[in-house]
């Protein structure tokens, strides 16, 4: 298959973008391809040019959100062999992208219900994955003692749901610095899981 031209991926780029904002703004139901093309400054038909559907354009942004996601949290376990140093550089992390990337984070987050089900499987997949990096951590700080908590995939969940939720409300409820954030987020983490 030929490469796209740097014009074409320009222009994929510009829907995607646009469309990020639109499902972020209306949910992906509520949005039409002819609401996508005029934000990219495109014809409706221009859409289907680059992209097969509107879900693949949801699926497009879930998968590089969560991938993103996941090599966040990842290099964040890596940073150090401490479990709460782990938890802590992982939540800031999470805190931080939910933020920065908060119309995107929205859309990954609660839109993707509407992806069909292969799709929704390999985003299922991935959230597995973060989920069992972040459960890892607490299962370690719980075996040195470090943690006491009766329940590491319990904790894992209100960790992950507490870190999601920032997209919800960022920019909409408050728009306080993401450092100061995910100070916050961080702390709160460990409280859940009991750190000593």
């Amino acid at each position: 298959m030929a490469q796209a031209s740097p014009r074409a991926m320009q222009t994929q780029q510009r829907i995607l973008s646009a469309a990020g904002t639109a499902f972020a703004d209306r949910g992906f139901h509520a949005t039409t391809t002819r609401d996508i093309a005029a934000a990219a400054g495109l014809s409706p038909a221009a859409v289907y040019v680059h992209h097969e559907s509107k879900e693949q354009l949801l699926y497009l942004i879930s998968l590089e959100g969560h991938q993103r996601t996941e090599e966040l949290v990842r290099e964040a376990v890596g940073s150090s062999e401490d479990p709460t140093e782990q938890l802590r550089a992982v939540m800031t992390a999470f805190a931080v992208f939910q933020v920065d990337q908060h119309v995107v984070a929205r859309v990954i987050n609660y839109e993707r219900g509407a992806l069909s089900d292969p799709h929704g499987a390999q985003i299922t997949h991935l959230r597995r994955t973060i989920h069992r990096h972040v459960q890892e951590v607490v299962e370690r700080g719980v075996a040195r003692g470090d943690f006491d908590t009766a329940s590491a995939e319990m904790a894992t969940m209100a960790i992950l749901s507490l870190g999601i939720d920032i997209a919800r409300w960022y920019g909409q409820d408050a728009t306080w610095p993401a450092g100061r954030i995910a100070r916050f987020y961080a702390d709160a983490a460990l409280r859940i899981v009991g750190s000593r």
